[in-house]
């Protein structure tokens, strides 16, 4: 991975949120930052890498923010420029020397994502704009997440910042707080999706956004109050680490590797067990989301092969799960669940009506059509799911698969 790309994945959201806290805009600290990586983009193939990165992005996306500063002022002509520049550095030095006074939580990301599900916000614009702001997700990617077009998604980022002008940036009282944790839960399983299943680039798993969605659950939960605590934020955090546990084996040279096939021995089995854990006392509380798609994994973890899955208990947690929040993803799912359990027909019935943009369900279509050999449809139906396909590596993966169906075979389940 490139430098620039490294600290953009890993340092965006920390500074991000340095930069909103010193100048209390978050629209100036984004075109700061994102005209920061520019400049650096141009300057450090040639000057070289500085030594502190992040430090130098910082610097940089400071002096824009001055300038866009001093600009609106002279437009504006209420002060003069030395007192703008006194009183912003007054501000900076004010805010980075150390948190506000009471504040329980000392993760600027934190701040951030709490600003981002502030109750201005519905809660997808709360989910789009964390991250956009806090993992640096593109757009585009964002956009395939939430089902709509990038620039109805471009529409709704735009909206949501303008909505949280002069916000006040910080954690918020337990009982506000506390009203705010279904948002923050739902922002922080959709930024684990972004690592988990990319959208596009080359990546097969992008494994330091996964872990930043999961140590956002850790943190959430270990600053709440304990009767703030929910049985589906526990839930959540066993789905995700159980999901986590099997980074290692989704690659292998690069290529992705669906769950029937891989190597169960590089599963981190500890932090399986964890999961395990939290989910043990929650087993027969009431039925909600989270929880029923950690039950879900959990079959998965518990297995000793994947033929020993109990799809029969996977496929009543989907039915639960649907009663609950019908999608076309749920029933994606289910159906593979179904073909699992009952064979590749029943699984093909149960997408009938099925509607869902992306490259997913015209794969499992094509992966159940070639098992039961009916190959022209399968190459049809792998052809559609390539034109869609915005990840090089699952693309990569789908033409290894349609390839097998020329020569009339086809041995791999979904």
């Amino acid at each position: 991975m490139e430098p620039l790309e490294r600290v953009l994945r890993e340092e965006w959201g920390r500074l991000l949120a340095l930069l909103v806290a010193w100048c209390r805009r978050v629209d100036l600290a984004e075109d700061g930052l994102a005209d920061a990586f520019e400049a650096a983009a141009r300057t450090w193939p040639e000057a070289g890498v500085p030594a502190r990165p992040a430090a130098w992005l910082l610097t940089a996306a400071r002096r824009r923010i001055t300038d866009a500063l001093r600009h609106e002022v002279v437009a504006a002509g209420k002060v003069p420029l030395l007192e703008v520049d006194a009183s912003v550095q007054q501000h900076a030095q004010r805010v980075l020397a150390a948190p506000p006074e009471g504040e329980a939580v000392t993760d600027e990301r934190l701040r951030l994502v709490l600003l981002c599900a502030h109750p201005a916000l519905s809660r997808e614009a709360a989910a789009a704009l964390t991250l956009r702001l806090v993992l640096g997700v593109p757009t585009e990617d964002v956009a395939r997440l939430f089902l709509v077009p990038t620039p109805t998604m471009a529409a709704r980022l735009t909206r949501a910042r303008r909505k949280l002008a002069g916000a006040r940036f910080a954690v918020p009282p337990p009982d506000e707080l506390a009203a705010r944790i279904d948002v923050v839960a739902d922002v922080a399983y959709l930024a684990f999706t972004t690592g988990y299943a990319p959208g596009s680039g080359s990546d097969v798993l992008r494994a330091d956004v996964a872990g930043e969605a999961v140590r956002l659950v850790r943190v959430l939960r270990s600053v709440l109050p304990p009767e703030a605590r929910t049985t589906e934020l526990d839930a959540l955090l066993a789905l995700m680490v159980l999901q986590h546990a099997r980074r290692d084996a989704r690659v292998v040279d690069g290529r992705l590797v669906l769950l029937p096939d891989q190597d169960r021995r590089r599963w981190h089995h500890d932090e399986a067990l964890e999961a395990l854990d939290l989910l043990r006392p929650l087993v027969g509380a009431p039925p909600a989301p989270y929880l029923l798609q950690a039950l879900v994994a959990a079959e998965h973890a518990i297995a000793p092969t994947a033929a020993a899955t109990r799809w029969d208990r996977v496929v009543d947690r989907y039915d639960e799960l649907l009663a609950l929040r019908d999608s076309p993803v749920v029933r994606l799912n289910r159906a593979v669940a179904l073909a699992e359990r009952d064979g590749p027909e029943a699984g093909l019935a149960a997408l009938a009506g099925v509607a869902l943009p992306g490259h997913r369900l015209p794969s499992v279509r094509a992966e159940l059509l070639a098992r039961l050999e009916r190959w022209d449809e399968a190459r049809l139906a792998y052809d559609t799911a390539l034109a869609l396909c915005r990840n090089e590596a699952e693309s990569a993966h789908l033409r290894a698969r349609r390839g097998l169906t020329r020569g009339g075979r086809s041995s791999a389940s979904p």
